[in-house]
């Protein structure tokens, strides 16, 4: 059964799959509760505190430390959505990229611009649309009359944050001019390769309910994100503080940097030295194993959805002050990573199976590990 949680109290209620959206008393305090399934919603990353000096987590305890200032800046400007953030940080340190589906105003421009600002990298934005070429996008070779030689004027693509705004508008050609830049953090032009600078970041949107005159990604571009996010709208309390923070200036333009570049690239080190128990890497070969075994799928994950979703424990495990990487970090990421990875069968989708439905299957079928 689903479960929620009471914001008074912190207790766990379960209820039926009918009363979901509905409005509950709290058995323990009373309090009225909307009753929505929590399964799936990241906690919200908190440092752990070590108890002693015996206990520190070295590379846990500084990347949470990073994490923590770099949440608190982009929280100046993106209210109330905090475990969104979390994650987005998550694939930035093990050098992944971050597909964010949403409707239009739900600030997921802004969250790649407050990112950029924070670290203070580069940032560049492609607005895609269907005449949008791929040498607008990587750069091309352009004749210079003075020297009667071609130079190459690199394109938005050679920086650290891409933001490729409303990607599904844009044409399978051009859409494909990201795969290598993706996977290789390069660029081949006229038979040269250059070099993209790291820490070198993607984050595309696209809108789910518009789909007119769009291209849906191929499954190959999917695979190349490593998490797929949705913001979702504010809650009440949330949009009313927005609009008091935006009355008078965007804070976008005061935003200063609060972490260096080269603590990026620190962390992106370490958090590839988080142990994983050997118990904890087979339990996410199986969760993925379970995606391609599932009845219901005609796609299910492939080794790089294994990869993306050890890595990506490990972040999350850093994130929270840990060394190590639990069960319960797996259990959190699955569906931002695997979500996007999955095909439902046809004739299963009529049946309202979705990947959410899959997942929580495989979830509670597979055995989780006891880490002593």
């Amino acid at each position: 059964m689903p479960r929620t949680r009471c914001p008074a109290c912190s207790q766990s209620i379960e209820f039926p799959d009918e009363m979901e959206g509905q409005q509950a008393a709290c058995p323990a305090c009373s309090a009225m509760t909307r009753l929505t399934s929590d399964r799936f919603k990241i906690r919200i990353p908190e440092p752990r505190r070590a108890a002693s000096k015996a206990e520190e987590t070295p590379q846990g305890t500084a990347i949470s430390a990073v994490a923590e200032r770099l949440i608190g800046n982009i929280e100046k400007v993106i209210v109330g959505k905090r475990p969104s953030i979390a994650l987005v940080l998550a694939a930035y340190f093990c050098e992944g990229h971050v597909l964010l589906e949403d409707v239009p105003g739900v600030a997921k421009t802004m969250l790649a611009r407050a990112l950029a600002k924070s670290v203070g990298g580069s940032f560049k934005r492609i607005q895609c649309t269907p005449d949008l070429l791929p040498n607008d996008v990587t750069g091309a070779s352009i004749f210079n009359p003075k020297t009667t030689e071609f130079e190459f004027r690199p394109g938005p693509l050679f920086a650290q944050f891409v933001l490729a705004d409303e990607i599904n508008r844009t044409t399978p050609r051009t859409q494909s001019a990201l795969l290598e830049a993706m996977s290789e953090r390069q660029v081949s032009i006229d038979g040269q390769r250059y070099e993209l600078e790291r820490p070198f970041f993607i984050m595309a949107t696209q809108n789910p309910v518009d789909h007119e005159g769009t291209f849906p990604l191929p499954e190959a571009q999917l695979d190349r994100f490593l998490l797929k996010l949705s913001l979702g709208y504010p809650t009440e309390g949330e949009e009313a503080r927005m609009i008091d923070l935006l009355r008078l200036q965007h804070p976008i333009e005061t935003l200063a940097p609060v972490v260096e570049m080269q603590e990026i690239l620190e962390c992106q080190r370490l958090v590839r030295e988080v142990a994983v128990d050997s118990k904890v890497r087979d339990y996410v070969v199986h969760l993925v194993r379970a995606t391609r075994q599932h009845h219901g799928l005609l796609l299910g994950g492939s080794p790089r959805a294994s990869l993306a979703l050890f890595h990506v424990s490990q972040a999350l495990a850093s994130l929270q002050g840990y060394d190590f990487v639990l069960p319960d970090h797996v259990k959190e990421m699955a569906l931002p990573v695997l979500g996007h990875r999955l095909i439902v069968k046809p004739e299963n989708r009529l049946r309202k199976m979705t990947p959410q439905s899959v997942l929580a299957e495989i979830l509670n079928q597979v055995p989780v590990p006891v880490i002593t």
